[in-house]
């Protein structure tokens, strides 16, 4: 299986600005779970909605986030969300975040998400639903 992508915009808003009026990095991070919303309504089977009916989480286990040029008010910031396959219980993302107005990348990142069972233990086999999930896009 390779990358799935997915893309949404959303409009910078003014509670997400710092005081030098760019938008403050802790909300890039925002951003990414906006990226993963989406890519969820897009490739539903392993989104939230899914993994609530189960009672299977999968909090962040790890993030990366590089800031690379500003994002400022009345910017849309167009989040380009990547699945990245990996092996065992555990969904991977990459992120790139354009500046609509000029095409910039403004962001990069990545997170790791771990499944954990309705007893609050880490899964060490892959959720029956994300497996389905994996089957039914491969390429």
């Amino acid at each position: 299986m390779k990358e799935i992508e997915d893309i949404v915009r959303i409009p910078v808003k003014f509670s997400e600005m710092d005081p030098m009026a760019r938008v403050w990095h802790g909300n890039y991070v925002k951003y990414f779970e906006d990226g993963r919303e989406s890519f969820g309504r897009h490739y539903p089977g392993c989104d939230y909605e899914v993994m609530m009916q189960t009672g299977i989480t999968a909090p962040i286990y790890e993030i990366h986030v590089k800031c690379l040029k500003p994002l400022e008010m009345n910017d849309v910031a167009v989040i380009h969300t990547f699945y990245v396959p990996k092996r065992g219980a555990r969904l991977d993302y990459r992120y790139e975040i354009y500046r609509e107005r000029d095409g910039e990348l403004c962001c990069t990142g990545s997170t790791t998400q771990l499944f954990i069972d309705r007893n609050g233990e880490q899964m060490l086999e892959r959720p029956y639903f994300y497996e389905d999930w994996l089957n039914s896009h491969k390429q």
